[in-house]
């Protein structure tokens, strides 16, 4: 189950760091908004992760499904760059997180 809520609170971390971006520097109200409750949630799914998971692994995979998702939205959505040596860094942070899932005990 642990696993499952720290998916969920990295889905929602993509989200947030979207309407971040949409949000104009927080002067967009529905944007901002969003991005206030979405980061909310997005700890709060975090902090009840961690309760089973350490926090070394629990904290890189959140982190890692934003950045990566994060990426992915900028690419397909914001029309961002997309480089041999971008995906290549995407691909190394993707190894990174499911080698702190296999290396991690369950939960």
């Amino acid at each position: 189950m642990a696993w499952i809520l720290l998916v969920f609170a990295g889905l929602l971390e993509i989200v947030w760091a979207f309407f971040m971006k949409k949000s104009a520097g927080f002067t967009l109200l529905v944007p901002s908004t969003i991005t206030i409750v979405t980061m909310i949630a997005s700890f709060a799914l975090l902090s009840l992760a961690m309760r089973a998971l350490p926090l070394g692994t629990a904290y890189t995979v959140w982190t890692g499904i934003g950045a990566v998702g994060a990426f992915t939205v900028g690419i397909v959505v914001l029309g961002e760059a997309v480089t041999p040596l971008r995906l290549f860094a995407a691909l190394l942070i993707v190894a990174g997180i499911v080698l702190m899932k296999v290396s991690s005990p369950s939960a």
